[in-house]
């Protein structure tokens, strides 16, 4: 199964993808992952972005692609993943569809987490990841990054009829049986 986990920072994008890892044993694929590792690495892919996501900025979509890519032709990746933080703009919806195609393989769902705008904010200050760049001004300019470079991939999924929204309010338990029951429809399938 190929899925990609959608929602603004903060949605629980990260939490639901190691339930749905644990679940269906398909491998989680974090973009945010692997910058903080090249950044820990301090790489000078890592400075770069760690510059960039320091002024709440995203990396652009030729790197990200080509680190994808190159990660998801790697053995656990094979059988299926759950991308969590990819793609973030339309350009990178296409370059992945082209990934695909090449692989004759196809996105089996895309889930979007919905969170009103307030928890978002509030999530993000409260989880305690220490990030840099947690700071509520901080926070409210990814949101609106994110409302204007990475709410259109909602729409370039939702006509291509693979978007399954959830509703990412509630406890962790209730959120999770939320995605399953919108999986187990594919699984079944």
């Amino acid at each position: 199964m190929r899925i990609i986990l959608f929602g603004a920072p903060g949605a629980g994008k990260g939490t639901q993808a190691h339930l749905i890892e644990k679940e269906y044993d398909i491998p989680h694929l974090s973009t945010g992952e692997l910058f903080r590792s090249e950044i820990k690495k301090e790489t000078e892919l890592g400075k770069k972005v760690k510059k960039l996501l320091d002024g709440g900025n995203l990396v652009p979509d030729e790197t990200v692609v080509k680190i994808v890519k190159k990660e998801l032709q790697k053995d656990p990746y094979q059988s299926g993943y759950i991308l969590d933080g990819f793609p973030r703009t339309v350009p990178q919806a296409k370059a992945f569809d082209e990934f695909l195609k090449e692989r004759n393989e196809s996105l089996d769902a895309f889930i979007d987490l919905e969170v009103p705008e307030q928890e978002l904010v509030n999530r993000i200050l409260h989880r305690g990841e220490g990030r840099s760049d947690d700071t509520e001004e901080n926070i409210k300019h990814r949101l609106e990054v994110y409302h204007k470079e990475t709410q259109p991939v909602l729409n370039y999924y939702e006509k291509k009829g693979l978007v399954k929204k959830i509703n990412g309010m509630g406890s962790v338990e209730e959120i999770f049986e939320r995605i399953k029951d919108s999986l187990n429809v594919i699984v079944k399938s």
